[in-house]
């Protein structure tokens, strides 16, 4: 196409640019989500114009697995390069010079990338701690093993971050389905209140309830706007969303009433200033629950329990 009629598509919105050289339609990129299609299709986008040897690598190939990120929407597209001296940034693109077995190079719908226990090492070693953990959690759900993330890191003995790769690997729970569930298990371990649960079930009329987190006689519980919504709109929700709020409300009162306190969170929670007012009120509802209830769980809850647990198939919102 001639440059400048490029130009008034763009301008007219017919075309979007994804990268420059690279564009598609105003209709599919509306119907991209931003925290997974648009920064995919970035990733495809750097594919079709890096002639260079390369690799897909940690935010890309999370986003490429299906890993989750905190904010996808920020993401840069990273490559790695076996032949490529240090890292360095061009053009919007990170390349990573580092080596890898190129046998382990996976390729998933004509991209290459590195495999996913591979990408939690460079996610914990690019961004930390949190990233890092979110990741692995997804990874351990996804199938993955402590003994495949273990060796992925084993032979970066001097790179840095390393020993936040360990630290990862040390507290990964497959426990947590979600991203805003691994947060909240950060959060609450960052109480210092004792030791963190997640997926503990109660029976309550003959039916399971599945908490997220327990510490205690106390509950923690991740809700996210994605419960609320109908699949068509990208969400999760088989009911009305005041059917979802109320069934919420009586399902605090049923735990409540066997003996449990609860504590809600969502993910403007895990940030900022809301971070620190989360932990005070959480610390303040947890006392509660421990003045009312006692520390310690009580053995019929704990015996019913034991005998559930594992039987979970994973779920958004039960």
């Amino acid at each position: 196409m001639d440059p400048r009629r490029i130009t008034r598509a763009v301008r007219d919105r017919e075309l979007v640019a994804v990268r420059r050289g690279v564009y598609t339609t105003a209709a599919r990129w509306d119907a991209l989500d931003e925290f997974s299609g648009r920064p995919l299709a970035r990733v495809q986008s750097v594919h079709r114009t890096v002639s260079l040897p390369h690799v897909f690598s940690h935010d890309s190939a999370a986003l490429i697995h299906g890993l989750p990120l905190i904010d996808a929407r920020t993401a840069d597209v990273h490559l790695t390069r076996a032949r490529c001296l240090g890292s360095r940034v061009r053009h919007g693109v990170r390349h990573h010079g580092a080596p890898y077995a190129p046998a382990s190079v996976i390729d998933v719908e004509g991209l290459p990338v590195l495999p996913i226990a591979r990408t939690v090492a460079d996610l914990a070693r690019e961004h930390g701690y949190e990233a890092g953990l979110v990741a692995a959690d997804a990874a351990l759900r996804r199938g993955a093993t402590v003994r495949e993330l273990r060796d992925a890191y084993a032979d970066m003995r001097s790179w840095p971050g390393v020993s936040c790769c360990r630290a990862v690997v040390d507290d990964a729970d497959a426990g947590a389905e979600s991203a805003a569930e691994t947060l909240a298990r950060i959060l609450v371990n960052e109480l210092g209140i004792g030791p963190v649960e997640t997926q503990f079930p109660v029976v309550v009329d003959n039916r399971v309830r599945w908490a997220d987190l327990r510490v205690g006689c106390h509950l923690f519980e991740v809700d996210g706007f994605i419960k609320l919504l109908p699949a068509a709109d990208g969400g999760v929700a088989t009911r009305s969303a005041a059917r979802v709020v109320w069934d919420d409300r009586k399902r605090d009162r049923e735990l409540g009433a066997v003996g449990l306190g609860i504590s809600h969170l969502v993910w403007a929670d895990f940030f900022g200033l809301r971070r620190a007012q989360a932990l005070e009120r959480l610390a303040a509802e947890h006392a509660i629950t421990t003045a009312r209830f006692g520390a310690r769980l009580p053995d019929h809850l704990e015996i019913a329990a034991r005998r559930l647990r594992g039987r979970r198939t994973p779920t958004v919102g039960l």
